[in-house]
């Protein structure tokens, strides 16, 4: 069964890990990878990823990008949106911050955001408008 506009996007708006795709190079499969992102209903969808890392330079040429979310507990539920690139920016220490604490428990966050600025490199935030939507609850079984 679809869920409703509100349902998805609240869904879509918890703490998930994401699959990320995107159109890859002539010959092979779309890049699919996971990744944390953030999305509050009614927005953009957002992520961080390295400067010149494969991600970033596919969602260039593409223009667009596609996030996929999944539970299985208590019922199989997922929602996957696709849409355009909306802007790319310089990752701010306020957005790294921002996503750390959406995804780890307030007692590590610190350690994490020295970790990543001291070994991922320059990042980028890349944010998508959702355009389209697939959703579904499979109910319990």
């Amino acid at each position: 069964m679809a869920l409703s506009v509100n349902e998805r996007q609240e869904f879509l708006a918890k703490p998930h890990v994401a699959a990320l795709a995107v159109d890859a190079e002539d010959g092979r499969g779309p890049l699919v990878v996971p990744i944390w992102y953030q999305y509050e209903p009614g927005g953009e969808a957002w992520v961080l990823t390295g400067v010149n890392s494969r991600k970033a330079r596919l969602i260039e040429a593409a223009g667009r990008f596609s996030l996929m979310v999944e539970r299985v507990q208590p019922s199989v539920r997922y929602v996957s949106v696709e849409g355009p690139v909306t802007r790319t920016s310089p990752m701010t220490d306020e957005q790294l911050e921002e996503m750390a604490r959406r995804y780890l428990p307030p007692e590590v966050v610190k350690g994490y955001l020295e970790l990543a600025k001291a070994e991922h490199g320059e990042q980028l935030v890349v944010a998508m408008r959702p355009e389209r939507w697939l959703s579904s609850d499979l109910g319990s079984f």
